[in-house]
């Protein structure tokens, strides 16, 4: 059994977006050279997500509208407790946990082997630094 590793970085210039990662994820398994296995790609930041969906600003605006109002964006401590400690990031870490760390996609016949409409997102929810994805491809 083969193994590959990739990491994708990013510096978002906002606070928050979708960014589909799907063309980078495949250019990983094609450098890999693995035709059959699996394919995890995970957030390597506490404020960030990756999770499999449909390319479709609607559907963005409506995760984007949903997720504010499960968690709203509220700098200082009066709406967190984790804000207390001086950052202003509780919302991002919540969206997180809403949206997932990761994905796993089956690898079959050197592609992804997704169902209809399904993309790799990198949810971005604290954005405006420096942040990685890992790619991490086994099998044969």
């Amino acid at each position: 059994m083969k193994s590959y590793r990739k990491e994708i970085w990013m510096n978002v210039p906002k606070r928050r977006a979708f960014i589909n990662i799907t063309p980078q994820v495949e250019q990983a398994l094609r450098e890999s050279g693995i035709r059959e296995g699996l394919c995890l790609v995970n957030s390597m930041h506490i404020t960030a997500s990756v999770f499999i969906n449909d390319d479709e600003s609607g559907l963005h605006h409506d995760f984007e509208r949903w997720l504010e109002a499960l968690a709203p964006a509220v700098p200082g401590p009066s709406h967190y407790r984790h804000n207390l400690t001086g950052e202003d990031n509780a919302d991002a870490h919540l969206k997180r946990q809403v949206m997932g760390r990761e994905v796993v996609v089956a690898v079959t016949d050197g592609r992804l082997d997704f169902g209809p409409w399904e993309q790799i997102f990198y949810g971005e929810f604290d954005g405006m630094r420096r942040k990685r994805v890992l790619v991490k491809i086994i099998g044969e």
